[in-house]
């Protein structure tokens, strides 16, 4: 058994390869979860090219680009790979649209936050259910309330430890690596989406604006959908 605190031992100075092939050696019950992103795309590259025993999974909150499903469906017959697919509730999402409106997410932050808990926040715990370790692409780069997270720490929400292989990586590092090994990214990315998520809910980037500033743009909040909730609590044990 490992303590929040020895796999941050283990975790921290290694590269996202040999840290995701020592996750791989010495525990089970890891799994990743993948927005296709381009950090996804490299994180999904480096389990498949070695077969790493790592389940991949992603949530389909039913309002994705049709780039997305293109690139998931391109993601999986590239690399061999099974990407298991998690929906929200049906009932949920009907009382909500009855409750809210079909685009009710623009009314209020509060209404933006529940539609974001019914489409992926219930999914994602569901997708979590028996897991040790939870995998994400997050980077530091991203946004500044992600400057604050660490590469391991506990998920109080989710109840799992967290690993960011990529957190210290810059944009440069992670488009080289992209670059080289010839990873399909999502082709919106050339068309100024740099972080995506629901098509009503993300718009391209005007000129100088942060990675997620396209994110919700309407609301003057801090860019997060409720998914990522850390604590560093170092003696949880997996």
């Amino acid at each position: 058994m490992y303590t929040t605190g020895e796999l941050s031992h283990e975790l921290e100075q290694k590269s996202p390869h040999d840290g995701l092939r020592w996750l791989s050696q010495h525990l089970d019950q890891i799994a990743f979860s993948t927005a296709l992103g381009e950090e996804d795309q490299v994180i999904t590259h480096l389990i498949a090219k070695e077969k790493l025993p790592i389940r991949i999974f992603t949530l389909d909150t039913g309002r994705l680009f049709t780039e997305s499903y293109d690139l998931l469906d391109l993601t999986q017959k590239n690399y061999q790979v099974d990407i298991e697919v998690y929906f929200p509730q049906a009932s949920a999402v009907e009382k909500y649209v009855q409750e809210s409106g079909v685009n009710g997410f623009y009314d209020s932050v509060e209404k933006r936050k529940a539609c974001c808990n019914v489409r992926k926040v219930e999914p994602l715990k569901r997708a979590l259910q028996n897991t040790k370790v939870w995998i994400t692409g997050l980077r530091s780069a991203q946004s500044e309330n992600r400057q604050a997270m660490q590469k391991v720490s506990y998920d109080s929400a989710m109840q799992v430890i967290k690993y960011n292989p990529l957190l210290d990586w810059t944009d440069e590092e992670m488009r080289a690596y992209i670059e080289v090994h010839n990873i399909p990214v999502n082709p919106l990315h050339k068309k100024g989406f740099l972080s995506i998520g629901c098509a009503p809910c993300t718009r391209a980037l005007l000129p100088g604006e942060p990675i997620r500033a396209g994110r919700w743009w309407w609301e003057g909040t801090a860019k997060e959908c409720g998914l990522h909730e850390t604590k560093v609590l170092h003696n949880n044990t997996v």
